[in-house]
């Protein structure tokens, strides 16, 4: 069995979460993802991951980068993961248009600096 992701490997595990739901709203808008259950879903997952990865880095990772909000992200990633059925299309839609872009420069800066 391989030892755990490190650190720099689940950074880039957001990176490039980042990245793929990117990737599947070019060109979309609200309505396009409202009405696409399978980018809804796919969009979801891939927040799922940014959660899950940020759950697992270190305390001392966490620590030197306190402008990213570790723990709400972990807190999205439970109410994806233990409460689906109460997921609201337009809440995610606006963490995605709002949220993301921030985050994505955080990281970016993460793996710039770290080994």
């Amino acid at each position: 069995m391989l030892g755990k992701p490190g650190d720099k490997v689940r950074i880039n595990h957001i990176y490039d979460a980042i990245l793929e739901i990117e990737s599947y709203l070019l060109n979309k808008d609200f309505s396009d993802f409202v009405k696409n259950s399978m980018m809804r879903f796919a969009c979801i997952k891939q927040m799922e991951i940014i959660g899950e990865a940020c759950n697992h880095i270190s305390v001392d990772t966490k620590s030197s980068f306190p402008s990213v909000e570790w723990s709400q992200i972990i807190g999205m990633r439970n109410v994806f993961v233990h409460e689906y059925f109460g997921i609201d299309s337009n809440l995610v839609w606006e963490i995605i248009k709002n949220d993301m872009p921030i985050l994505k420069v955080q990281v970016k800066k993460i793996l710039d600096t770290i080994e």
